[in-house]
């Protein structure tokens, strides 16, 4: 069993960039990704997406990566146009203006946007160094996920044994309830008939009601949800989705056993059966 709470954290420094990266977790019925890039690094984000959802099935994921440059590669680049532009400008206002002299490379260059930098970055050796990193915080973060996991598989699989119990008491008093029915319907055949009882026709009736009344069904299914949730728990892969179905199919047939019950103490483990699987099903949002 898997938590969908986790936390992976590392860092990476060389000559030239440091990267620290950040994965934190939380539940959520699918999986929602949230990644927080530099800018730089967007062209990744569907390499990254990948990456994750490869290893993440559900849960709300946020991811946080920080990057600084050491070292800037950088490429100048010059506007010929805008240097002619200015210089036929600047030569045509000093002709107007009267102005003699030599058009100096300093009157060119105090003007803006002749000379651009452009940063060069190597996309794929920085994702040479990403994906490493990437994997390495994930293992982390599911070795993490994996620890709460098998602290609240513990708790689910303790609660599920009280499930059992009380489906093998109520088993054991189910003869108990068939007993009443059958003395119930007999005190009322012989107080509305005065004694006079057509005992085949109290015998139908009987039959009827115990039909009408029966849990051993209920209990059958009961238990074998029970073995096929705990199969299903036990099992090393996403396994919430499922769990919270059973959940639903055990919830009925509690419910369908107290509708028909005609004794107290039933009532009383009916009423602790669906509180207990209210706390399994409350564990249950927070794994994968």
């Amino acid at each position: 069993m898997i938590s969908m709470t986790g936390y992976g954290y590392k860092e990476f420094q060389n000559e030239k960039v440091r990267f620290i990266l950040e994965v934190k977790t939380y539940n959520n019925r699918y999986l929602d990704l949230i990644l927080n890039l530099p800018a730089p690094l967007s062209p990744l984000e569907s390499k990254v997406r990948t990456l994750v959802s490869g290893t993440l099935k559900r849960g709300r994921v946020e991811v946080y990566l920080r990057m600084k440059e050491l070292k800037e590669d950088l490429s100048l680049i010059v506007d010929s146009s805008a240097v002619k532009t200015y210089a036929d400008s600047l030569r045509e206002i000093q002709a107007m203006a009267g102005i003699e002299g030599t058009l100096s490379l300093e009157h060119i260059l105090s003007m803006d946007g002749l000379i651009k930098t452009e940063k060069n970055r190597d996309l794929e050796g920085y994702w040479e160094i990403l994906q490493p990193l990437f994997k390495d915080v994930l293992e982390q973060l599911v070795d993490d996920r994996r620890r709460e996991g098998a602290s609240t598989e513990k708790d689910i699989l303790s609660q599920l044994a009280f499930l059992e119990n009380r489906v093998a008491e109520i088993s054991r008093l189910a003869p108990e309830m068939e007993k009443n029915i059958n003395k119930n319907l007999r005190d009322k055949f012989a107080e509305i008939l005065e004694g006079q009882v057509d005992e085949s026709r109290l015998l139908s009736e009987i039959a009827v009601q115990l039909v009408r009344f029966d849990i051993n069904e209920e209990i059958v299914r009961l238990n074998t949800h029970f073995e096929n949730f705990r199969d299903v728990a036990t099992a090393d892969e996403a396994v919430g989705k499922k769990l919270d179905f059973l959940c639903q199919e055990i919830n009925r047939e509690i419910n369908t056993i107290g509708s028909k019950s005609t004794l107290v103490e039933i009532n009383r483990y009916v009423v602790e059966m669906k509180d207990s699987l209210e706390k399994v099903r409350e564990q249950l949002r927070n794994v994968e």
